[in-house]
């Protein structure tokens, strides 16, 4: 797998992550928010904060950690796609926050995750 992550791998990272944040108290609100700028994988709330989260998923022994693929790029790609959301969205009084949710999976040709490491407040506007 390596570098970049196939469509189904993806998608069975963002279940994971989504799965993750389900355990933890958060809750989902969207999934794969797509604009003319870009995707947001998950949006999710807790009691204080609105949640923008890029999950990527890689396999044990990758080259790269996952969070290395959200570059400044990736980030701001990010930043535009929430701003279009917060656009059309009413949060009240829920605190943005950018995460990255880091599936680390046993192989490349076998999905089992082995840890999710999940990174808070990862980057800032």
């Amino acid at each position: 797998m390596g570098g970049s992550e196939s469509g189904g791998t993806g998608r069975r990272g963002e279940d994971a992550a989504a799965n993750f944040l389900n355990t933890r108290g958060y809750t989902i609100i969207f999934r794969n928010f797509r604009t003319r700028f870009g995707e947001i994988d998950i949006i999710a709330t807790t009691s204080d904060y609105i949640v923008f989260a890029e999950v990527k998923t890689r396999a044990h022994g990758s080259m790269l950690l996952p969070r290395e693929a959200v570059d400044i790029k990736k980030q701001k790609r990010i930043i535009m796609a929430t701003q279009m959301y917060l656009a059309s969205h009413n949060i009240g009084r829920l605190q943005p926050r950018f995460d990255v949710i880091e599936v680390i999976t046993h192989g490349a040709s076998d999905f089992e995750v082995e840890s999710i490491n999940h990174i808070e407040n990862a980057f800032t506007l």
